[in-house]
């Protein structure tokens, strides 16, 4: 991560999550219809209205800044800062009633990501990472676990449809068949669950900027590892299929159980 996230700028992200916390209450097993995208996938009224409140708070608190936002789009452009807004990330779990989504709030300076917000509405948790700081879960230190060998690991991703799609599953599988535990569906709340210690590897494939933006910060200030399938770093440029790891040698396993048949 590059230097220490400004002061003022955590202050925003904090309004920004305050703000979206009671749309999503207020919409949430509520009955809402559902919208299907032109890539499918669903939206409803709640995704809209939190992504618009946050576009008017940042207006008015740095209107100078640049925004990307799931719902209503934008391009990374310059190296000021961006904001990066997913306004219901697990929009599939929010309308089937879990509350594992949650509300995604990054910050990125020169294409660089300081600053990332993980919040459950739901359940009032809410993870912070940035740039110079320890990641913090509801205000106290979190850390990854220990775990440093893929026999003892516990691995999360959302589907492996999502593999299929991208012809991966073989590597998914290659993968999933190294670790103790795999579990699925829980979207961007897995990534905390990583930041706390309570997993030890999440892996996803082809996610967007927005999916995967205010993650890094959360995973890295936790002590974690977060990269493309090739050891790259992630950059506010575009889609990736993203791996996040409790520590550098299991990174450098499941790195490996993806990228060569020799797992």
């Amino acid at each position: 991560m590059t230097a220490s996230c400004p002061a003022e700028y955590i202050a925003i992200a904090e309004t920004l999550a305050d703000a979206a916390r009671p749309i999503a209450q207020r919409y949430f097993r509520a009955g809402i219809p559902i919208e299907a995208k032109a890539d499918d996938s669903p939206v409803t009224k709640a995704d809209r209205e939190i992504e618009t409140a946050l576009r008017e708070i940042l207006a008015e608190t740095c209107p100078d800044h640049g925004v990307v936002g799931e719902e209503m789009g934008g391009v990374p452009d310059g190296d000021g800062p961006l904001w990066v807004l997913d306004p219901i990330d697990g929009t599939k779990a929010f309308v089937t009633g879990m509350p594992v989504f949650g509300t995604l709030i990054a910050l990125a300076i020169k294409s660089r990501f300081v600053l990332g917000v993980i919040d459950q509405p739901i359940s009032g948790e809410r993870w912070l990472g940035a740039a110079g700081r320890t990641t913090e879960f509801n205000g106290t230190n979190s850390h990854v676990s220990g775990c440093d060998t893929l026999a003892a690991a516990r691995l999360f991703t959302t589907s492996p449809e999502y593999y299929g799609r991208a012809g991966l599953l073989d590597a998914f599988d290659r993968l999933r068949q190294q670790v103790l535990i795999t579990r699925y569906g829980a979207d961007c709340y897995a990534f905390g669950l990583l930041a706390s210690g309570h997993a030890d590897i999440v892996v996803e494939a082809d996610m967007n900027l927005w999916d995967y933006a205010a993650l890094v910060p959360v995973v890295e200030g936790a002590g974690g590892v977060m990269t493309d399938w090739q050891g790259n770093p992630l950059r506010a440029e575009g889609n990736a299929h993203v791996i996040a790891s409790a520590k550098a040698d299991l990174h450098a396993e499941a790195l490996r159980c993806l990228n060569t048949e020799n797992c």
